[in-house]
């Protein structure tokens, strides 16, 4: 059976087709502020790799574009499917944080995969990885340059609010200022990792932790959260793609229940 999982997101879609539990071909490309034309351009990707996608048998998705997907295919939480397909990554794993352009979630999962408890952070970019993007516009630097340049950090700059608007404009300030540029970058990953260590606290998370979310990208990030709140982050090598695999294989798995239950039906 050809499955396919797709994650349509406010900044990046993504889309996987696995066969036998194995990942057989895999697209991510920026959404561009436009649903349809992402999701058409998903299908243009599959395409180049020889895969049908008529040929597909079963289809899961999630995110914010998911209504703009045209053809049959279901819906399924976000969550269920960053957590499902962490655990098909990292099998070991029993917790995730997840920096994401809306906010940043703790979650803890089973041996299943599946959620057994979680918390996220308030709607707002500076509780999530968007905040990152807006100083990275205010610095003039791509967010690649976040993670080496954090390392030049001497004193990290220290940033008084909680808000993405006023914490832009304490950046801007700070700029004026002539603080250099790592130590800005450095007070921002501070920033945002104590809204982070206070949902870990309240989960009481410990020890080995999955890393997803554009805030992944940032080394310095990782490294921040790991000193900080003292635990060991492994970032999947596919982790931009976590979620579009916990959409293809749950999907399947409800379809195959689904099945059965028609076959039980049909004896009664």
């Amino acid at each position: 059976m050809v499955i396919a999982g797709l994650d349509i997101g406010s900044v990046f879609s993504r889309a996987v087709v696995m066969e036998e539990n194995a990942v057989v071909s895999m697209t991510l490309r920026p959404t561009g502020g436009n649903f349809r034309k992402a999701v058409a351009g998903l299908w243009r990707d599959i395409r180049t790799m020889r895969i049908d996608p008529l040929d597909i048998d079963v289809m899961g998705a999630c995110g914010l574009g998911a209504t703009f997907i045209d053809r049959p295919f279901m819906k399924i939480a976000e969550l269920s499917c960053l957590s499902r397909g962490v655990h098909f990554i990292l099998p070991d794993i029993r917790s995730i944080i997840e920096v994401g352009n809306q906010y940043s979630r703790v979650v803890r999962i089973n041996a299943d995969g599946k959620v057994t408890d979680s918390m996220a952070s308030e709607k707002c970019a500076a509780g999530s990885g968007r905040i990152l993007q807006v100083i990275a516009n205010v610095l003039g630097i791509g967010l690649e340059e976040f993670g080496p340049l954090s390392e030049q950090a001497g004193r990290p700059a220290k940033f008084t609010t909680n808000c993405a608007v006023f914490l832009e404009t304490e950046a801007i300030s700070r700029v004026a200022e002539g603080i250099p540029v790592p130590d800005i970058i450095g007070g921002l990953h501070h920033t945002l990792t104590a809204k982070i260590a206070g949902m870990v606290k309240r989960l009481k998370i410990s020890g080995d932790c999955a890393m997803t979310g554009g805030g992944a990208m940032d080394s310095g990030l990782t490294r921040t959260i790991e000193s900080e709140v003292g635990l060991r982050l492994h970032v999947p090598e596919d982790f931009m793609l976590a979620s579009a695999i916990g959409a293809a294989l749950i999907a399947a798995e409800r379809d195959k229940a689904a099945v059965a239950e028609d076959a039980m039906a049909s004896l009664q």
